[in-house]
C-alpha cells in the first residue's frame, strides 16, 4: 500500500509508491542508498495496492487522509528504469491511473516514459511529470541513467502530453551555477512549467559545510544567493520557482514544491511543520482530530518504544507533540535558529 514517512512533518505530498525496489540509475549522489542496498531491483508494490487505496482504504499510517491526495510516485525508486520492460508494472498502475483519473505526481529518469504505449497512458491521465535534471556536468555521476540533454528532450515530448513538466534541480551543487542559470532558458523552451531546487546534502564534511542533522549543507548564505538568483532567471522566462531546500521554502512560488498549485483536484496536506512554523495558510481536517491518526509519526524513531506514543494521539497532537519535543531542531531545519 502506499505509505508516509519521515517527510510527514516536511511535505505537502507525503504519501510515496513505489513500482520498484532499487535503482539502475547509478546516481552517486542517490540518499536511498545510505539506507539499503538498491543495486539489486525488484519488483515493489502492486497495481493492487494502488486500487485499494484509491477505493480508499487507508493504514495505521495513512488513516489520516480521508482525501484523494496526490501520490508522489517514485518516491525510493525510479518507476520507468530499465527493469519496468521486463515487469511492465508501472504501464499496468498508468492504466488504472488513467481510468481513474486520480491525481498524482511522478518522479523519474527514464526515457520508457515517452514510449509511444505509456505516452498514450499519460496523455489520459491526472497527473504532473517531474523530471530529475540538474546540468550535463551531472551525466558522470548519473551512469546509468539517460543524458541531461536526453531529458531534456523528455521534457518537450512530455510537456505536449500532460498537466504540467517540473524539473526537479536536485541535488545542486554551487559549482553548477551557471550552468542551471544558462538552462533556464533551454528549460522554458521545452515546455517545462517549473523549476524545483534544493541543496546537496553531503555524507562527509568538506570545505565550509555545515552540519544539519545528519547531513553537512550549504550554508543558508550561501544558498539563499544563488537561489535568488535562479528564481529571478527562471521568472525571466516565465518559468515557476519551488524551493525544495526546507531552510528557504518561502523563496519558492509556492509553499508546496512539487509544483501542484492551482491544478483542480490537486490539494495537498498543508498541515505539517513547514507551514506551521513559517506562519503560512494550513488547514486541519476532522480526520486529522481524531484519536489514532497519529500513528504514522512513529515512523520518525528508530525504535518501537522511541515513538509508541504516537499510537493513541491525533495526527494534529503528533504534529504539535513532535515539535514541542524538538523545537530546536525543527528551527534549524527550517531556517529559523
Amino acid at each position: 500500500m502506499p505509505t508516509a514517512g519521515s517527510q510527514i512533518v516536511l511535505c505537502d505530498l507525503p504519501i510515496r509508491f513505489d513500482t520498484y525496489k532499487g535503482c539502475t540509475h547509478q546516481c552517486k549522489y542517490c540518499f536511498v542508498q545510505r539506507k539499503i542496498n538498491i543495486s539489486q531491483v525488484d519488483k515493489g508494490e502492486t497495481v493492487k495496492a494502488l486500487q485499494n487505496f484509491i477505493n480508499g482504504e487507508r493504514t495505521k499510517e495513512t488513516n489520516w487522509c480521508d482525501w484523494n491526495i496526490p501520490l508522489h510516485w517514485g518516491g525510493m525508486s525510479d518507476p520507468f528504469q530499465p527493469c519496468e520492460k521486463k515487469y511492465k508494472i508501472s504501464y499496468e498502475c498508468l492504466k488504472l491511473l488513467a481510468k481513474t483519473q486520480y491525481p498524482f505526481v511522478v518522479s523519474t529518469k527514464g526515457k520508457l516514459i515517452i514510449e509511444k504505449e505509456y505516452l498514450d497512458l499519460l496523455k489520459k491521465c491526472n497527473c504532473v511529470v517531474q523530471i530529475s535534471m540538474v546540468c550535463s556536468q551531472y551525466d558522470k555521476l548519473e551512469l546509468g541513467a539517460p543524458t541531461y540533454e536526453e531529458r531534456l528532450e523528455m521534457c518537450r515530448i512530455l510537456s505536449k502530453n500532460v498537466k504540467r513538466v517540473i524539473v526537479r534541480i536536485q541535488p545542486y551543487m554551487t559549482q553548477v551555477f551557471q550552468d542551471v542559470k544558462d538552462n533556464m532558458k533551454r528549460l522554458a523552451e521545452a515546455g517545462v512549467y517549473g523549476v524545483v531546487l534544493e541543496g546537496m546534502k553531503f555524507v562527509k564534511k568538506r570545505g565550509k559545510l555545515e552540519k544539519l542533522a545528519g547531513d553537512y549543507v550549504y550554508s543558508i548564505d550561501v544558498l539563499k544567493r544563488d537561489f535568488i538568483q535562479l528564481k529571478e532567471e527562471a521568472h525571466k522566462y516565465g518559468l515557476k520557482f519551488y524551493s525544495g531546500e526546507n531552510r528557504l521554502r518561502t523563496l519558492g512560488d509556492n509553499m508546496c514544491c512539487c509544483g501542484i498549485d492551482g491544478l483542480e483536484g490537486f490539494k495537498g496536506n498543508s498541515y505539517n511543520l513547514c507551514h506551521l512554523i513559517n506562519n503560512k495558510e494550513y488547514e486541519k481536517t476532522d480526520k486529522m482530530q481524531e484519536k489514532g491518526t497519529g500513528y504514522v509519526f512513529c515512523r520518525l524513531y528508530q525504535t518501537t518504544l522511541g515513538g509508541s506514543q504516537f499510537k493513541t494521539q491525533s495526527f494534529e497532537e503528533a504534529m504539535l507533540n513532535e515539535y514541542k519535543v524538538k523545537a530546536d531542531l525543527y528551527k534549524k531545519i527550517f531556517g529559523k535558529e
